[in-house]
């Protein structure tokens, strides 16, 4: 099945209580803009890991042995020019997350000062190589005029520190920075607006669909829970399950509950207790709860 093409979309959940409707807002928004300024052994890796966790990569490289998309296969686009030029061309907003991880020092100095001439700061700024030689660069940087407070910005060395030694590793500790960063910048429950906001395509296939379906998405939570409020789930009348609101049994529990509202074609809300004494006869880790809300829907969602 081909992915089905999509634009940023929300859907509304009502779960009725005491004082009337609280209506709940989970929105689908597009996947966070990675751009990968080097493309040789780490970045490759990098792109794509990424490509795999929703950031819609773009990179440059002035070498043509490298910036082509038979060695960054994940990636949207690929430019072979100058980094500069190259950063001009795809114009960096506060919402873009950006690797700088050149074959040296000249030409991180040429993307930082690209971005900081920009007058944009993305969201995410990270740079490879050692303390010693990034804080002589930086050095050098600001006796030029860049400002120290942008320079602070950037994450330096990149990635988690983890132990990685292979370009894998490393990109994963990269990859592990991104997300933490990107986790840090989502939305907290307010308001209704639920936290998770991530696009699974096999998901989004699932909804996009003929046929009757319900979706449960998780709405609140109190305690110790596997997900955040906005995880989703959606159950065809067959049974199959596509998305996750955390797995274990209180997934089991929602499944079960949502073919009840395929067979009732009525909605339903429930709390699932992961501190009860099946919870700890299962050995789950968790010790929580989770309100959820399962939506019955009669047809194909437009999306």
């Amino acid at each position: 099945m081909n992915p089905v093409e999509f634009h940023p979309f929300e859907m509304q959940f009502e779960v009725p209580g005491t004082d009337g409707q609280t209506v709940y807002t989970r929105r689908f928004q597009a996947p966070r803009r990675l751009i990968i300024l080097g493309c040789g052994y780490v970045a490759q890796s990098l792109c794509h890991f990424a490509s795999q966790l929703e950031f819609d990569i773009y990179a440059a490289d002035d070498r043509p042995s490298f910036a082509n998309p038979y060695t960054m296969t994940n990636a949207k686009e690929v430019i072979c020019d100058s980094f500069p030029a190259a950063i001009e061309q795809m114009h960096p907003d506060e919402q873009d997350f950006v690797a700088i991880v050149t074959r040296g020092h000249k030409h991180d100095a040429d993307c930082i000062r690209t971005l900081y001439a920009s007058g944009i700061t993305p969201a995410y700024m990270g740079l490879i190589g050692s303390k010693r030689r990034v804080a002589g660069l930086f050095e050098n940087l600001c006796t030029e005029g860049i400002d120290r407070s942008f320079l602070d910005q950037i994450h330096t060395p990149i990635g988690l520190a983890i132990g990685a030694v292979t370009t894998d590793e490393i990109a994963i500790s990269i990859l592990s920075e991104l997300i933490l960063c990107r986790s840090r910048l989502s939305l907290w429950k307010k308001n209704g607006i639920l936290e998770q906001t991530n696009l699974d395509p096999v998901f989004l296939n699932a909804l996009h669909t003929e046929g009757p379906k319900a979706i449960a998405v998780v709405v609140d939570r109190k305690g110790s829970t596997p997900v955040k409020t906005g995880a989703i789930m959606c159950v065809n009348a067959l049974g199959q399950s596509f998305g996750t609101i955390g797995g274990g049994c209180g997934e089991h529990e929602v499944l079960r509950k949502a073919l009840e509202v395929l067979s009732d074609k009525k909605d339903m809300f429930l709390s699932v207790d992961m501190t009860n004494d099946f919870a700890g006869e299962e050995g789950m880790v968790c010790g929580g709860t989770m309100d959820v809300i399962i939506r019955y829907v009669p047809g194909k969602v437009e999306i």
